[in-house]
C-alpha cells in the first residue's frame, strides 16, 4: 500500500486540495478522514463539497451522524464519532454503494462496515495552520486519485 503525503500551510490550501480531489471523484467513492480534533477533516470536506458543486454550507454532522448535500454528485458526510462502542448499522452500505461520494470522519468507529475499496486519509497538525495529509488508497481507482493529486 502506497502512502502519499501532501502538506498544506493554510486552511485555504486544505480546502483547495479537497476541490482538486473532488474533480477526480466518481459515484461510489468513499473517503475516510482520521485525525485529532482540529486536524482539518471538515475543512477538507468543505473543499470536496465545493469541488462537486455543493452550494450549501458544509459543517460537521456531529449531532446527526449523516448530512446529505446535493451538487453534481450527492455528498454524504458522516461523523462516526458518536457511534463509538455501538454495533448499530444505520444503513452504511446504502451510502457507500450509492450514486454519490461518501466522506466518513472518525472511521475507526465503524471499521467493520467500511468497504474494502476506499481512500483513507490521516490528517496531522504540524503547526498552527500546517497540516500533513497522508493518503492511503485502497484499490486502483483510489490509487489513481492519489497519483493525480500528487503531481
Amino acid at each position: 500500500m502506497n502512502d502519499y503525503i501532501i502538506k498544506t500551510t493554510t486552511e485555504d490550501m486544505t480546502k483547495q486540495l479537497g476541490e482538486r480531489m473532488a474533480l477526480l471523484l466518481r459515484q461510489g467513492n468513499v473517503i475516510t478522514l482520521s485525525g485529532d480534533l482540529g486536524a482539518g477533516k471538515t475543512t477538507l470536506t468543505k473543499g470536496i463539497g465545493k469541488g462537486i458543486g455543493v452550494k450549501r454550507t458544509i459543517n460537521s454532522p456531529t449531532f446527526t451522524i449523516v448530512k446529505e448535500y446535493m451538487g453534481n454528485l450527492p455528498l454524504y458526510h458522516m461523523d462516526a464519532y458518536r457511534l463509538e462502542n455501538s454495533d448499530e448499522d444505520i444503513g452504511f452500505e446504502e451510502y457507500f454503494y450509492s450514486d454519490g461520494v461518501t466522506v466518513v470522519e472518525w472511521p475507526s468507529f465503524i471499521e467493520e462496515f467500511l468497504p474494502a475499496e476506499r481512500l483513507d486519509i490521516v490528517m496531522k497538525r504540524s503547526g498552527e495552520n500546517e497540516r500533513e495529509i497522508h493518503l492511503y488508497p485502497q484499490g486502483s481507482d483510489h490509487e489513481f486519485i492519489c497519483k493525480e493529486l500528487y503531481r
